[in-house]
């Protein structure tokens, strides 16, 4: 589940790496973007679609935004009697093997920024770490909008990034899972030398270990059922994203509402 179509960039690694396994996700793009949302807020809407998904009876829950991962990892995992996997926990683990100067750069919402939630995870691993933090709130809209690969993206892209030429980082950590969509403009600005760590990409393989240690991946030759994509927002604007970013052309999804504001 992802407050948008960013979530789709977990969902193609989940594709790749467990080919087996049936794929259900929804993106709330009704009530994006989550990150200016108070904490609270999104508990509340992260609440919403996982109760949604449960009626699929899935075997395991991934928060793929790192906004709703901040603020309801914890909440959900106390709720729910099935494996709940967030997005930063797996991005923080994979920038500190990355980095030789551990000096890492985060790029996230505002809330996810605000939460401090990748400065800790990465700290509480390394205290000898050093955190750059820095909040694009420009970067979602661009991606939901279909236009990340757009002059104006290049332009916003590079005013974003500037607070970094002087810190002297070595990896930057993708911390929105819209991100990795706009991946060419950020390693273009922030240099090929940057390691650019996907946290989303990190996520599946651990979904992967997940599903092993606890003996409930799919072993049969094929996905058991279908994949199903729901949006709160118009299903048109979703596929046409889904299908070029999946590589699917007969991708479809499915308008639901899940309530207002």
């Amino acid at each position: 589940m992802d407050s948008g179509v960013g979530g789709l960039t977990v969902v193609k690694q989940a594709l790749k790496q467990l080919p087996r396994e049936t794929v259900y996700f929804i993106g709330d793009q009704a009530r994006l973007p989550y990150g200016p949302r108070p904490s609270a807020q999104v508990r509340e809407f992260s609440w919403q679609m996982a109760s949604f998904l449960l009626k699929k009876d899935i075997k395991m829950l991934v928060i793929a935004c790192n906004t709703a991962t901040a603020a309801a990892l914890p909440d959900l995992r106390a709720k729910l009697d099935i494996p709940v996997i967030g997005v930063i926990s797996p991005g923080s683990r994979a920038a500190l093997k990355a980095s030789p100067s551990k000096r890492i750069g985060v790029i996230a919402t505002e809330g996810t920024i605000k939460s401090n939630a990748y400065r800790d995870a990465i700290m509480t691993k390394d205290p000898d770490a050093t955190v750059f933090s820095e909040a694009c709130p420009k970067f979602v809209p661009l991606v939901e909008s279909n236009e990340y690969r757009s002059t104006v993206a290049k332009r916003v892209v590079a005013e974003s990034l500037k607070p970094f030429k002087t810190k002297n980082i070595d990896t930057l950590v993708l911390g929105c899972t819209h991100y990795p969509l706009l991946r060419p403009l950020i390693q273009n600005v922030i240099g090929e030398e940057v390691t650019l760590i996907d946290s989303g990409a990190e996520t599946v393989n651990g979904v992967s270990f997940m599903l092993d240690y606890l003996d409930i991946a799919n072993t049969s030759a094929t996905k058991k059922y279908p994949d199903e994509y729901y949006t709160t927002g118009s299903a048109d604007q979703f596929a046409t994203i889904a299908k070029d970013w999946l590589d699917l052309p007969d991708f479809t999804a499915t308008h639901i509402d899940l309530g207002g504001e």
